[in-house]
């Protein structure tokens, strides 16, 4: 699976790179692919672009928070959830995501 994702909580520190870590670990273990825009206190980090949405499969969105730039994802499926999960569970989160993708 190819995935894209944006992490941003609501002071835009620590949770925000904690949930980049848990995505992007699961998504090694599990074999995906994963690009991780990352939106806090410093702005917008690795900002994704078009061709990363087009190559994607799924966006991840593990936000507390309204993100910037919401209207460039109008055309790719996506999900989202609270960033405690993308911290504590994100494992089975990409599983579950994966299954329903897969049908």
């Amino acid at each position: 699976m190819k995935i894209i994702a944006i992490t941003a909580c609501a002071t835009g520190v620590a949770h925000t790179y904690m949930a980049k870590k848990g995505l992007e670990d699961a998504a090694k273990k599990l074999g995906h692919e994963i690009k991780i825009e990352t939106q806090g206190a410093a702005g917008i980090e690795n900002e994704l672009t078009a061709e990363d949405i087009e190559w994607a499969d799924i966006l991840v969105l593990a936000v507390d928070v309204e993100i910037a730039k919401r209207h460039r994802f109008h055309s790719i499926k996506k999900v989202e959830v609270p960033v405690t999960m993308a911290i504590k569970s994100p494992e089975p989160l990409l599983k579950k995501i994966s299954a329903k993708l897969n049908g």
